[in-house]
C-alpha cells in the first residue's frame, strides 16, 4: 500500500490560489467599470461587503482596501459635486466660475484617486499579496 499523504503535494494547488483571487479581482473590475454606467460600483460594494468576512487575511485587505475606496470616492465627489453647484448659479455674477472649476478639479481628481487604487489593487492582487496599507487614505 502507499501512502496517500506523499503522494499530494504540501503547498496549495495552483487552483486554489487562482480562485482566492477571483472575488476581489471582481470588485476591482466592477469599480472600474462603474465608470461607464455607475452601477457596477454599488455591485462591486456588495461583493467586498458580503465576502470579506469570510475571506482570508489576503482578500480581506483588499476588500477592505475596495470599501474604503468606495466610502472615500463617494465623499469627496458628493463635496466636489456641492461646490460645483454652488458655483453654477454664482457664475452669472462671475464669482462662481472658481468654485465650478474647483468643484469640477476635485471630481476629476476623485476619478483618478479610484482607478489608481483600483490599479494598485489589481497589482498587489496579481502578485499573491495583501494589500499593504488597506487602511490609508492616499494610495
Amino acid at each position: 500500500m502507499t501512502d496517500l499523504a506523499a503522494e499530494q503535494p504540501s503547498g496549495p494547488t495552483p487552483g486554489a490560489a487562482e480562485e482566492e483571487k477571483v472575488l476581489p479581482a471582481i470588485v476591482y473590475g466592477l469599480y472600474l467599470l462603474g465608470f461607464t454606467n455607475g452601477l457596477t460600483f454599488i455591485a462591486g460594494l456588495i461583493v467586498a461587503y458580503v465576502n470579506r468576512d469570510t475571506a482570508g487575511p489576503i482578500n480581506e485587505s483588499h476588500f477592505t482596501f475596495a470599501i474604503r475606496t468606495f466610502w472615500m470616492a463617494i465623499a469627496w465627489f458628493l463635496l466636489g459635486m456641492a461646490i460645483l453647484l454652488v458655483g453654477i448659479p454664482l457664475s452669472i455674477v462671475l464669482i462662481g466660475i472658481p468654485l465650478m472649476v474647483l468643484g469640477g478639479t476635485i471630481i476629476g481628481a476623485v476619478g483618478l484617486w479610484c482607478v489608481t487604487r483600483c490599479i494598485l489593487g489589481i497589482y498587489y492582487l496579481s502578485r499573491g499579496e495583501a494589500y499593504p496599507r488597506p487602511r490609508a487614505w492616499l494610495v
